[in-house]
């Protein structure tokens, strides 16, 4: 039997509260990650990811606190990102519960970081984090997407595939694509990028943004996606998990 596709929550945790916008904008209140974490937990969720979105782009560490509790609610993988820098970040994030971390703005600007956090943890231990959207007005890169940092707000000029395939090749376990222009919209998930990422990586995929409705999450399981991410379809009661494993189920996919 294939591997069972994965439902993943997502925590986006500002100032401790979870938040979630539109485009990485217009943020509004979701609730206590804790809180959050226990119900999903409840509910069926495969894993969980927690991303403080505010570390990168202030420059903090990890809330580790928070990830403590947050562990304590959980009895699911637990993925943590935001604000991790270096190897001893990684360590003090698995000792406060966390099964995996996530990279993005430092492994582009220091890319041997994902070769230092794999040597010592192991690949199963690293997602990649790339939040990609399609080339704005005078960047252009050969594949049409370009990867941004510090939570969006930045542009690299950096080939999304390009770089995807590098992270990969430098350990990555899985790759969590994450399109900016679809984030928060509930339009769905990009099926374009999601099969174009597809076709270069081997190791698993995981869509994210966009997400409004079951069709979505069964249309992105066709797209080639391994785990399927969302946030606000979860945080505001639109969707409930069972009844999107009970469509993918329909259509032929193994889940839990």
């Amino acid at each position: 039997m294939s591997v069972a596709l994965r439902i993943i929550p997502c925590l986006d945790v500002k100032n401790g509260r979870v938040v979630k916008g539109i485009n990485f904008t217009q943020l509004r209140d979701a609730g206590s990650p804790v809180e959050l974490a226990g119900i999903y937990n409840e509910e069926g969720a495969d894993e969980l990811t927690f991303l403080d979105i505010s570390a990168s782009v202030e420059g903090k560490e990890t809330m580790r606190d928070v990830v403590e509790e947050v562990a304590g609610e959980v009895f699911v993988p637990l993925t943590v990102g935001g604000g991790i820098r270096d190897v001893d970040d990684v360590r003090a994030l698995l000792h406060a519960g966390a099964d995996k971390v996530s990279v993005n703005t430092a492994a582009i600007a220091d890319p041997d970081l994902i070769t230092r956090i794999t040597a010592e943890f192991g690949n199963q231990v690293l997602v990649l984090s790339v939040d990609a959207r399609r080339c704005p007005p005078g960047v252009s890169t050969p594949s049409g997407y370009e990867v941004t940092t510090h939570g969006g707000t930045r542009s690299t000029g950096i080939d999304a595939i390009e770089w995807t395939k590098e992270g990969v090749a430098r350990g990555a376990g899985e790759v969590l694509l994450n399109s900016m222009d679809a984030d928060g919209t509930t339009d769905g998930f990009d099926l374009e990028m999601l099969r174009d990422v597809r076709q270069h990586i081997t190791v698993p995929l995981i869509a994210s943004g966009g997400a409004g409705k079951i069709d979505h999450f069964v249309q992105a399981a066709h797209a080639g996606a391994d785990a399927l991410l969302a946030a606000s379809v979860f945080h505001f009661g639109t969707l409930r998990m069972r009844d999107i494993k009970d469509a993918l189920a329909r259509e032929g996919f193994n889940v839990r």
